[in-house]
């Protein structure tokens, strides 16, 4: 993974939906908020930034964004099937244009020999596409773990959003 400074990477992403007058909606479980956080530690984010949504639980995941129970007991909170169920669910939610969804295992607990610790599952929605989700594999301690996940979001998202 290319690394530019996550303030750079928030100031593209910031003139791609700008340009488009599009805004970002997040639904983050692993990462806490930390998408919404880099996003909205960029003054006047508010023109592109919509809403973020913490949702750590099972039942949060129902409940805010719609996520099925049956999805999550065939797949498991952290899935791919879920993240696109989150991303598509946080469209719902917002006023917002374009999502990113993310759920993983960022530890140290909470792994298994399928989802080891740095386990992550993404979901970018943008209009007129299919929902895209990938698996990555992260290394380090769950603070490292998070910021890979965060800064992995964003770039990609940015990626999308200039090839669209």
């Amino acid at each position: 993974m290319e690394h530019i400074s996550i303030q750079h990477l928030t100031m593209q992403l910031a003139e791609l939906l700008c340009a488009r007058q599009w805004q970002l909606v997040c639904a983050e479980s692993c990462t806490g908020g930390g998408i919404a956080k880099v996003c909205t530690d960029l003054a006047g984010s508010s023109a592109w930034f919509d809403s973020g949504f913490v949702v750590y639980s099972n039942q949060a995941k129902q409940q805010v964004l719609g996520v099925s129970s049956d999805t999550l007991q065939r797949f498991g909170a952290v899935s791919e099937a879920v993240v696109q169920e989150m991303a598509q669910g946080a469209l719902q939610q917002s006023s917002a244009h374009v999502s990113i969804a993310v759920s993983g295992i960022a530890g140290p607990s909470g792994a298994s020999a399928e989802k080891p610790v740095g386990f992550i599952c993404f979901a970018w929605c943008l209009p007129n596409q299919a929902v895209a989700s990938s698996v990555q594999y992260f290394q380090g301690d769950r603070v490292g773990i998070r910021d890979q996940a965060v800064e992995f979001a964003l770039q990609e998202l940015v990626k999308r959003l200039a090839a669209s």
